[in-house]
């Protein structure tokens, strides 16, 4: 049985966090780990901690099942846009340049990997 974490109105841009999400995507959860462990993108610590959430969610959901990190997978991840504070920037002759800081929502699926026997 899957799992997800949510992380939501995270100040960083989609964009951004996108780029560290497919990073991980489809990994097993202790390579997902150490991929965002090594990363130098400061949107990796929310991303790891996002992963922790969805594995311990995980062991909630399923208590009579134990998994290694090595057993768990990452399912799906992927990041939606969220809310944008718009501010305005004094420009000269009396003039404003908007500025959107961008916010976004963080959601992160793991499930057991299934090994499947062959005949």
């Amino acid at each position: 049985m899957q799992a997800k974490a949510i992380l939501r109105h995270t100040p960083t841009s989609p964009r951004k966090m996108r780029l560290v999400a497919g990073l991980v995507r489809g990994k097993q959860v202790d390579q997902a780990k150490a991929i965002l462990h090594n990363s130098t993108k400061s949107a990796s610590r929310n991303v790891m901690v996002t992963l922790k959430s969805a594995v311990a969610n995980w062991s909630q959901l399923n208590p009579d099942e134990r998994a290694s990190d090595n057993e768990l997978f990452v399912k799906a991840i992927f990041v939606d846009e969220g809310s944008s504070l718009k501010r305005l920037l004094p420009a000269p002759m009396g003039r404003a340049y908007r500025i959107r800081k961008r916010s976004n929502h963080l959601t992160i699926v793991v499930d057991k990997v299934e090994n499947k026997v062959t005949k």
